[in-house]
């Protein structure tokens, strides 16, 4: 193999970069579900010939991780050299792509003229695959998978460009919201398409033995700069460990516990210790279990480097099998998207004593509820999907976000988007005072979000989290307030159900999701009392919490008593 000249491989890898963007893009502008077009519930890569992850968009690391093991999977079912211009694969088995039945990853090969060059990949979390549930997301009331929607081996849906309408037609036939459905996969079709086309034109512009010279050499580097990353990190064993809430009403709390050993330039992540799998929903096969390990690895050592198959061959990842970070099948998995933060904030927790200027505190979590039922207004079945993000956790040198998504990359869903499509209207939508842990630095604020139903026969089937574990602080800062979901807040039917609940809910009941507070980071009588005061005047935090919490006293007009807080902190140096 010939070396490409930097120039040269700076101009295909800027090409990967661009294709994954464009594929992106176009399910974004085409898909059909709220959660694709406005929560960006989707993600896209170009792999190459082998199966190697190559370069990926800016999207989901749950299902980034997982596809370097997805298309390795589906090339077992579909040899390479079996497969023809104009194919596209499907599959969603739970085991052998993310770990969720609503994830469609869809497959297809790129050729220049008669040689197999690559693959373009994308995946679009459904809105209903079916299942006891609307949303296919349940976590009570499931003992396996086969309870949570249609089940898809790798499937060859489109054979040399013409598509198995049969196949198409009982995939969607067993979804709530088959023209969702129907109308998500043409935009992963279409948008792998635009994948294929371009890929094609990068390799004839550059030949195919300069383009896979260049992979070579991409990969390489990326492995070579992540191993040199890891060299940063002390030689050590590093554990922590965390919990989910529970896994349904009335259930005991999940334990996540890890391990990290870095050895010289490699190391290995472990969850021995952690919770056997449960009967219910809330598990996640290894692939997902993978995949936020590896995202978490990659924001610690090289966060603005390339992602690809090369950045993972340092790191080893394993659970203990039977565990719910890596249950046997057919254990149920829906609901599993959960679980992510823990295992992403376990493995920041872990390695925070060797790296704590590049760690954070835990964020807020989020919620992810879906539900289902009749649409009077438009005389139809709906199913609804809901993501609401809350705020981050603190870092060494900077508060924690408000609103955002520090796990994973996906956004607020928009009330106008949410309120225009189904039978809803969103009554409040605001920070949550006093919500963020305090410390140093600050932890994000916590969202509230509140939801009027206007739908019949409406299923209700709850996902959210830290409502009995708060986020942790880091190195003295606090932990994040707790979250909650309320049904008719102020009413007196008001019901606190929990995070895991499936209920019913009646015309006109209103939801109220309060996320948890982000982590702090740091003492929080060290935090600068000018930062206090510039939150109080924009409400997040108010002038009690102010002086109770961070020993600042402000004065009515949201400036800094500064005789008084001198007084406050010397007293509390006193004690």
């Amino acid at each position: 193999m010939t070396r490409p000249d930097p120039i040269t491989l700076g101009v295909v890898w800027g090409g990967l970069q661009s294709i994954a963007v464009e594929v992106g893009t176009t399910i974004h502008r085409t898909a059909y579900s709220a959660q694709a077009r406005e929560g960006q519930d989707f993600s896209v890569a170009i792999f190459d010939r082998s199966g190697r992850m190559t370069a990926q968009g800016p999207y989901s690391p749950g299902h980034m991780g997982a596809m370097n093991f997805a298309v390795l999977n589906m090339l077992e079912a579909f040899p390479a050299d079996t497969l023809a211009p104009g194919d596209v694969m499907l599959l969603n088995d739970p085991a052998l792509g993310s770990g969720h039945l609503p994830d469609f990853f869809v497959t297809q090969p790129a050729f220049h003229r008669d040689d197999l060059v690559g693959f373009t990949v994308n995946i679009v979390h459904h809105t209903d695959v079916g299942g006891s549930r609307p949303g296919s997301q349940a976590v009570e009331g499931v003992f396996d998978y086969h309870q949570e929607g249609l089940f898809i081996p790798p499937t060859k849906i489109v054979e040399a460009g013409i598509p198995n309408e049969a196949v198409l037609e009982l995939i969607a036939s067993n979804s709530r919201t088959p023209d969702n459905l129907r109308g998500d996969l043409l935009a992963q079709r279409n948008a792998l398409k635009v994948g294929e086309l371009r890929l094609q034109d990068l390799v004839h512009k550059h030949g195919l033995a300069v383009y896979e010279s260049c992979i070579e050499v991409i990969l390489d580097q990326t492995e070579a700069t992540m191993r040199e990353a890891i060299t940063s990190i002390p030689d050590g064993h590093y554990e922590f460990s965390d919990h989910l809430d529970d896994f349904g009403p009335g259930t005991e709390p999940l334990t996540v516990q890890v391990a990290v050993n870095v050895v010289g330039d490699s190391m290995s992540i472990g969850f021995d210790g952690s919770s056997p799998q449960t009967e219910s929903g809330l598990n996640a096969y290894l692939n997902y279990t993978k995949s936020y390990s590896f995202a978490a690895i990659k924001c610690l050592t090289d966060p603005f480097g390339p992602m690809n198959a090369g950045a993972l061959r340092p790191i080893a990842i394993s659970a203990p099998e039977g565990s719910f970070l890596n249950p046997r099948r057919p254990a149920g998995g829906g609901p599993r998207a959960i679980i992510c933060y823990r295992v992403f904030e376990a493995v920041l927790g872990a390695l925070a004593p060797a790296l704590p200027e590049r760690v954070a505190a835990a964020g807020s979590h989020f919620s992810n509820p879906t539900w289902g039922g009749f649409d009077p207004a438009k005389d139809r079945r709906f199913v609804a999907y809901e993501l609401v993000l809350g705020g981050t956790g603190a870092r060494a040198d900077r508060d924690g976000c408000e609103a955002m998504s520090s796990a994973f990359n996906a956004s607020n869903i928009p009330v106008e988007a949410q309120e225009a499509i189904q039978p809803i209207v969103v009554e409040r939508f605001e920070l949550i005072p006093d919500s963020g842990g305090p410390g140093r630095q600050r932890g994000g604020c916590g969202v509230r979000r509140d939801m009027r139903i206007l739908g019949e026969d409406v299923k209700f089937t709850n996902l959210s989290e830290r409502q009995t574990f708060a986020p942790f602080g880091l190195f003295g800062g606090e932990p994040g307030a707790l979250g909650a979901t309320v049904i008719n807040p102020g009413e007196p039917s008001e019901r606190n159900v929990g995070g895991k609940a499936s209920l019913d809910l009646e015309y006109g009941d209103v939801v109220s999701f309060r996320l948890s507070g982000g982590g702090g980071y740091g003492d929080p009588h060290e935090r600068d009392t000018e930062a206090v005061a510039r939150d109080v005047r924009l409400g997040l935090v108010s002038p009690d919490a102010a002086r109770e919490r961070y020993s600042v006293v402000i004065d009515p007009d949201g400036t800094v008593d500064e005789d008084a807080t001198v007084d406050a902190r010397s007293d509390l140096s006193s004690d």
